[in-house]
């Protein structure tokens, strides 16, 4: 095989190397696992303990850290994913502007990266179990836009329809 064109295997979590689509959607949405399930934990462990000054500050500095250590490694695979299109990894900072961040996000979720060694090094192997991955959080993402906008235009409605129904029953009861 020509080296030009060999794959290699790197750490996920180092911003050094490269992410190709697959992967790089895989990390993401094992990142929001994770840290979705250690909030999870948080709330049932600081739920479950007495509601004093000292837990609301074990809360905050633990959400802080969750926080941070998600930025961290969504600014990791960022960088990686910028990688593989041969770009500077200080283009990841344009996660932090409004509007900008979904335009870098979708275009890193979308463009293809380079085949070829590039000034990064040679394309990243992607498992098999990455591309499960990635494809599902692919799917999942329209199926949140979507179930989002749903959610805004009937939870209104529903709640308009149950005040009204609420309205007609006291009238009823009055009128008895």
């Amino acid at each position: 095989m020509n080296s030009s064109i060999q794959q290699t295997e790197d750490s996920p979590f180092k911003a050094n190397g490269r992410f190709g689509r697959l992967s790089f959607a895989a990390w993401n949405l094992l990142l929001a696992i994770f840290i979705l399930a250690l909030f999870i934990l948080a709330s049932i462990f600081f739920q479950s303990s007495e509601q004093s000054d000292s837990i609301y500050s074990g809360i905050f500095f633990f959400s802080v850290v969750i926080y941070a250590l998600g930025l961290y490694f969504s600014f990791v695979f960022i960088i990686k994913r910028l990688h593989d299109k041969n770009q500077s990894g200080w283009l990841s900072l344009l996660v932090l502007l409004p509007i900008a961040n979904l335009i870098l996000i979708i275009y890193l979720l979308c463009a293809k990266g380079d085949p070829a060694l590039n000034r990064y090094g040679n394309p990243r192997l992607t498992a098999g179990w990455e591309k499960v991955l990635g494809w599902i959080y692919i799917i999942i993402i329209p199926l949140t836009f979507v179930l989002g906008i749903l959610a805004a235009i009937f939870v209104p409605a529903y709640q308009n329809y149950i005040e009204r129904s609420q309205q007609i029953q006291i009238e009823q009861n009055h009128q008895q």
